[in-house]
């Protein structure tokens, strides 16, 4: 295979991996920051056991996203050393202040969290949880900051094919990074609302009916249903953004080959790359220009205006819809058990069910927009200023091979690995429901 090929799919696989764990760790640290207010100021204890039991998930979460994430440092050395020479000027102290912020609030105070809650004083270990899911943020901040930099690049000019920064500001308020930041921010608290829902409703069916677990479970069902229908409209205006500076990436995504008016909305197509046009579609009649243009007359950027570079056209088509697929699952999911706990105060065994087994659905919309994201940029590395084969290194395809290989191998026994630990934490936190609790207290008895 081509190396630059083999290069991408590597770090590809790489960041994949990696991303999981922040999801989670960005939106959990502000959870378990709610958990904690709750239980100082109502001094529940069942705040305490959903705190007690989701910081091990976080500290899980943590552990493995740093470990994971060293590896794609040296990739930038590795397999792109033309990334750091053309664009290191302004990518260096980026990732700079990402590991700062990550070292000096998130490590630093990670220890007095998960340890110190009898050690020190308790607005102490409150303080020590809002830094630690403080610095998280900051670290995700900085990194989308970059992100979107590349994708929408300003503040900066080139010498002799090196970029320097002429206007910090410019560079980090880049005109995708306000979109970016917010999508992946809801992102990772839907990650977290399903996660949550998901195994506290796992534990719920097996018949653990602790406190902590009933307002882990509404905590969960009430983020989802607020935050799901905001995504669609964050996404929505995310788009907008993105057909104004990347209308390649918009074209692809939407599968429309030739730039016009009345534009359907595909629900389903074949993209043929080789024909330049759609087999087997299944659309909305000018729904993607009312969408894109408010106006069945809007005129959508075809990928006719884009020969030969526009990023390539069936991952960038499918992976779209399986993220926006799973986000209507996730409004549905979101409002229905909503609607049950508020209107009969218990959720049926069947939307439990249902619950655990959406418990990873926000994993599985990151990643589809993750690649959306990514690959809809080729085949720019750092969008008009250094393209991919610019940037990849000397390295032989059969040593790149073979460490993706070692990579994938290492990456699924990890995953699977931490998804057998969380719950066997779920399982090892069974409880009997204290007295005077009714067992059904939040599950309607199936009929």
């Amino acid at each position: 295979m081509d190396p630059t090929l083999l290069a991408r799919i590597q770090f590809a696989a790489n960041i994949s991996f990696h991303i999981l764990f922040p999801t989670v760790t960005i939106a959990l640290g502000w959870v378990l920051l709610y958990f904690k207010l709750r239980y100082s100021r109502s001094r529940d204890m069942a705040w305490m056991e959903a705190y007690r039991f989701w910081v091990k998930v976080f500290a899980l979460s943590f552990a493995l996203g740093v470990v994971s994430g060293i590896t794609m440092s040296f990739q930038f050395g590795t397999n792109w050393p033309g990334f750091m020479q053309h664009v290191g000027n302004i990518a260096g102290p980026l990732l700079a202040y990402e590991i700062l912020t990550a070292f000096f609030l998130e490590a630093t105070f990670l220890g007095i969290m998960l340890f110190g809650f009898r050690r020190v004083p308790g607005w102490l270990h409150t303080l020590a949880t809002f830094l630690v899911a403080f610095g998280t943020t900051m670290s995700a901040f900085w990194i989308i900051v970059l992100n979107s930099w590349m994708h929408t690049p300003q503040g900066f000019e080139l010498r002799d094919g090196v970029a320097h920064a002429t206007d910090w500001a410019a560079i980090i308020l880049n005109p995708s990074m306000p979109y970016r930041l917010t999508h992946m921010l809801v992102a990772s608290a839907l990650t977290v609302a399903f996660l949550m829902a998901g195994l506290s409703a796992w534990r719920w069916l097996r018949g653990d009916t602790a406190p902590g677990v009933r307002n882990a479970l509404r905590t969960g069902v009430v983020m989802a249903a607020l935050l799901a229908p905001a995504q669609a409209l964050i996404g929505d205006m995310h788009g907008l953004n993105t057909l104004e500076h990347q209308p390649a990436k918009v074209a692809a995504m939407e599968g429309n080959w030739r730039t016009g008016s009345h534009v359907p909305l595909l629900l389903f197509a074949v993209p043929d790359e080789a024909a330049r046009e759609n087999r087997l579609e299944i659309g909305i009649p000018s729904m993607a220009s009312i969408i894109l243009r408010h106006s069945p007359a809007g005129v959508v950027p075809g990928l006719d205006q884009f020969e030969g570079n526009h990023p390539p056209v069936k991952p960038v088509f499918y992976a779209f819809r399986v993220m926006v697929g799973t986000g209507l699952l996730m409004i549905g999911a979101g409002l229905a058990s909503a609607y049950y706990l508020w209107r009969r105060g218990a959720l049926p065994a069947w939307l439990l069910r249902g619950l655990v087994a959406m418990t990873f659905a926000g994993w599985v919309a990151t990643l589809a927009g993750w690649y959306v994201t990514e690959i809809g940029r080729q085949p720019w590395l750092v969008t008009g200023v250094l393209s991919t084969a610019q940037a990849v290194g000397p390295v032989p395809a059969g040593n790149i091979g073979l460490t993706l290989a070692m990579y994938l191998t290492l990456y699924a026994v990890l995953l699977a690995a931490y998804v057998a630990a969380l719950f066997r934490l779920a399982r090892k936190g069974r409880a009997m429901p204290e007295a005077g609790l009714p067992a059904g207290g939040l599950v309607a008895r199936a009929s």
